[in-house]
């Protein structure tokens, strides 16, 4: 009996001892919470003091009116602002902020130790004039009405004066560029004179501002767009007999890959899973074309290589397409049928507030790629979202022609689920209400990428367009897209791939038109690393619902795993899952 209740009593007192120290563990993390929180509020407010026009894109206007000098001393102060918050994190224990306050935590140390590695490693500044364009933000100041008009053209005009010293340093900066990104940069410079030429005088037209304030900032408007044909004229004057190679080469292309892409996995390893996934995708493909061939080629004999068979198949189906005038519209008419479908199937929540508006894709970010999502940034949540869609005036036919049936019937249906409902657009809609200002503001371009290419599979498993097998096929064949994105940029930057071996991968075995596959030649030189984020986020976003699945089995909810795993905001996907699962200490 005495034995009994000393044992109790030292099982209490025990007890009391884990409930004690559990409380101080709490209070604790709670204490470093608080002290984080206040950190990322500091940190944030001076991370746009020292990169306005990225604060403008994300909404947060406060320094509208401050456009950069890109000189020496912006360098010295980006290096001081990096290596200052650097330390500051040092002293605090990750292991005690919550698991949110963990992933901003990496989010910005990650953020943190990218950019001075760009700067003093990478040093794009210096080989690609691409990088210097003034356009883009003053179209944003133009166009969303986020300010009263007269409010937006006096912060436009002051940042208007600093225009000329910003080419005059880009100009000191360049060395040695790539032929092709200083081909860029004269047509995207080109490009957006429109902004000043034609957008700003249509605004000045429809202001209050006085007469002498509209002929002031006219005046500067003028000087500016001197100053962008003289920077494009230097870039033209530019000696190009030993240019820079667009390749990046195994050692930069490897720690850009680690902190872009933040897998898990190298560069190299996500390299070989494409190559075998790619594979698989092949056989897919190959079941189906067997199956409608009949319907589709009758009288044509079966060729003996698959691919072949594939591709045949392929080139009839894709004869379905919109004229080239109706692209556009045909994209338009599309996104209601998206949202329908995913009310009826009850596959995710849809904000009707933020409206989605296609429009033709702007001058000064043509060239890279044909469609694309702007999305408001986090302080701007009102702000219109834009679907741009290429424009295919002054093609000739046969280029149209080619374009579209890259982009046929069935093709353009899971474009629009990638682009818009439920890939990116409704990705960022819910990235811009996480309660984190740091996964809105660093997001991860793979989870991004990953998630609009998940949808793509998961909008067919649950019924999209009937389980036509042609639209099956046409989805492996976009499918195949991602997974040779990968191949071909590594093997292009770290494996010397000609343009004749990425056309041949490209077209033979990705089956896209030629048009398709000299855009993306273009677009792997212009660009690196980015193109892995497709297949990289999909297939850990894809293994991780699978988990999720069988270890919640008929519990499992697929309306609920998206919206959780979106409420994260646009963070890596490790880190989402890590938080999902209740593993975040055991991912770093």
């Amino acid at each position: 009996m005495y034995k009994y209740f000393f044992t109790l009593f030292i099982g209490i007192g025990l007890l009391a001892a884990c409930q004690s120290e559990k409380g101080q563990d709490e209070q604790a993390k709670a204490s470093q919470d608080t002290t984080f929180n206040t950190y990322k509020e500091a940190f944030v407010e001076e991370l746009w003091a020292t990169y306005p026009t990225w604060a403008s894109y994300e909404g947060f206007h406060k320094y509208d009116s401050v456009l950069r000098v890109p000189d020496e001393a912006t360098k010295k102060k980006e290096i001081a602002f990096s290596e200052k918050h650097l330390k500051q994190l040092a002293e605090f224990d990750i292991k005690q902020l919550s698991d949110n306050n963990q992933t901003d935590f990496y989010l910005i140390e990650n953020q943190l130790k990218k950019t001075l590695w760009q700067l003093n490693d990478y040093k794009a500044y210096q080989w690609n004039p691409s990088n210097y364009n003034v356009s883009g933000t003053f179209a944003v100041m133009l166009i969303n009405d986020y300010d009263a008009l007269e409010t937006r053209l006096e912060n436009f005009h002051k940042r208007l004066q600093q225009v000329p010293a910003y080419y005059a340093a880009a100009k000191e900066n360049i060395q040695n560029p790539t032929e092709i990104h200083t081909q860029l940069a004269i047509e995207q410079n080109l490009g957006g004179l429109s902004v000043f030429e034609i957008d700003l005088p249509d605004a000045l037209a429809k202001s209050n501002l006085s007469e002498a304030q509209k002929e002031a900032l006219q005046e500067d408007a003028e000087a500016a767009v001197a100053a962008i044909n003289d920077y494009v004229a230097w870039l033209k004057a530019l000696p190009m007999e030993n240019p820079r190679s667009f390749r990046l080469g195994e050692a930069l292309y490897e720690a850009k890959f680690n902190y872009n892409i933040q897998s898990g996995y190298s560069a190299e390893e996500i390299y070989q899973k494409a190559q075998a996934h790619k594979k698989a995708v092949h056989q897919k493909m190959i079941t189906i074309a067997d199956t409608l061939w009949g319907k589709y080629l009758p009288e044509q004999a079966k060729p003996k290589e698959p691919l072949a068979m594939v591709r045949q198949l392929i080139d009839k189906i894709s004869l379905k397409h919109v004229a080239p005038d109706s692209f556009q519209l045909a994209i338009e008419a599309q996104i209601p049928e998206l949202e329908k479908f995913i009310k009826e199937k009850d596959l995710l929540t849809l904000d009707p507030t933020k409206p989605l508006e296609v429009r033709r894709e702007p001058d000064y970010m043509a060239g890279v790629a044909g469609a694309s999502i702007s999305a408001p940034g986090p302080y701007d949540k009102e702000g219109n979202t834009y679907y741009n869609v290429g424009s295919l005036a002054g093609w000739s036919p046969e280029r149209a022609e080619s374009y579209l049936r890259e982009y046929n019937h069935y093709i353009l249906q899971i474009l629009n689920i990638h682009e818009a409902i439920p890939g990116h657009y409704t990705q960022l809609v819910y990235s811009n209400q996480s309660p984190s200002i740091i996964k809105a503001i660093l997001g991860n371009g793979a989870m991004i990428e990953g998630w609009a290419v998940y949808t793509e599979l998961m909008m067919l498993e649950n019924g999209y367009g009937n389980n036509e097998p042609e639209l099956w096929l046409m989805y492996y064949k976009w499918n195949l897209r991602s997974t040779c994105n990968t191949i071909l940029d590594y093997a292009v930057h770290t494996q010397e791939m000609t343009k004749e071996e990425a056309l041949d991968l490209l077209m033979n075995e990705a089956f896209q038109q030629k048009a398709e596959a000299e855009g993306k030649w273009r677009r792997v030189r212009l660009t690196s690393v980015q193109l892995t984020s497709y297949f990289t986020g999909y297939q850990e976003i894809y293994d991780f619902r699978e988990e999720m699945k069988d270890q919640q089995g008929d519990d499992f909810n697929l309306k609920a795993f998206h919206e959780q795993f979106l409420g994260y905001g646009s963070a890596p996907v490790k880190y989402i899952k890590a938080m999902m699962t209740s593993a975040l200490t055991e991912v770093e």
